[in-house]
């Protein structure tokens, strides 16, 4: 299908712009130029109130930022992971997200502000995610949640941190996850899949911007196998909870994406793949612009509050 004319009105400004991308500067300033160009928040998809927590992490303490959804308690929880390539992204770049989430979904939303590469290289990014999950099953009575109705959510980076906190979940004997939401998720160390060579440039997203994402988030090459960095190399995919994967067709990750939901699927996980064609990586955070991009909102939502229901 033809890039969708909403995503090339996009593009185009963005090249209007002559923003230099994010591989091209240094983590500091691509911080600061996502959070520049964060979507506001749409007073329609506001949640009913916020709070600001801070936990106790396995270095240090870990930001959390509670949403909570309009209507009664108890509430479904919902853990975000930000995107960003375990590099940049915070609490403030998927602010608007979180609040819609939090209305559409009815879900108190917990979103984790973990540590950032390459300050913090893996494993920090996917130690935080795990200890805050812990944390929020741990007390959601006191949250006004139901921790039997526990699911984890992130895109891009935030996927992956997804997919792995269910691992490790499994592994460790907790907490109980009852969906996972992966939203053009990272699944593996591989720049040469067709998707990536197809939107090597041009649509966001970048092959080069990819990989020095990964150079940052990793100090030693020999990990990429191990399946909480590659989650489509992991050898037992057995006992996960059921997925939910949204995969974009101008996306250089779309490839693994659609691969990891089908191993998912073999593995006997239920799982639902959708692909938003004409779509670019990142569409999910531009509700304020993009048609498909509100569609994925509300089947998200409506998939979380069928599988969460409290």
């Amino acid at each position: 299908m033809p890039l969708d004319p909403q995503v090339k009105a996009i593009l185009d400004e963005d090249a209007e712009r002559g923003l230099p991308p994010y591989n091209e500067l240094d983590p500091v300033a691509a911080r600061k130029q996502m959070l520049d160009l964060s979507p506001p928040v749409d007073p329609q998809l506001a949640a009913g109130r916020i709070e600001e927590r801070l936990i106790p992490g396995p270095q240090s303490n870990i930001p959390l930022r509670l949403y909570y959804p309009h209507g009664d308690p108890p509430y479904a929880l919902l853990v975000y992971y930000h995107g960003g390539g375990w590099v940049i992204g915070n609490l403030e770049t998927h602010d608007a997200l979180c609040q819609a989430l939090a209305k559409t979904s009815e879900c108190l939303v917990v979103a984790v502000d973990y540590r950032l590469a390459p300050e913090h290289p893996y494993p920090a990014a996917v130690e935080d995610a795990y200890a805050a999950t812990c944390w929020a099953a741990d007390n959601a009575v006191s949250l006004q949640a139901d921790p039997r109705h526990l699911a984890v959510i992130g895109d891009s980076a935030g996927g992956t941190l997804a997919t792995v906190v269910s691992m490790m979940a499994r592994d460790k004997g907790g907490p109980e996850i009852s969906l996972q939401v992966l939203i053009y998720p990272i699944t593996d160390y591989n720049f040469d899949t067709p998707s990536y060579l197809n939107n090597e440039r041009g649509y966001m997203l970048s092959r080069d911007m990819m990989q020095w994402f990964w150079n940052n988030y990793l100090e030693d090459a020999a990990v990429v196998g191990h399946p909480y960095v590659s989650p489509l190399q992991a050898q037992n995919l057995d006992s996960l909870p059921q997925a939910i994967v949204l995969t974009a067709e101008y996306d250089p990750l779309c490839d693994e994406g659609q691969a990891y939901a089908c191993k998912l699927q073999a593995c006997g996980i239920n799982t639902t793949h959708s692909h938003y064609e004409g779509m670019i990586h990142g569409f999910f955070r531009m509700t304020a612009r993009l048609d498909q991009a509100k569609r994925a909102l509300e089947e998200v939502s409506g998939k979380i509050k069928a599988a969460l229901s409290v």
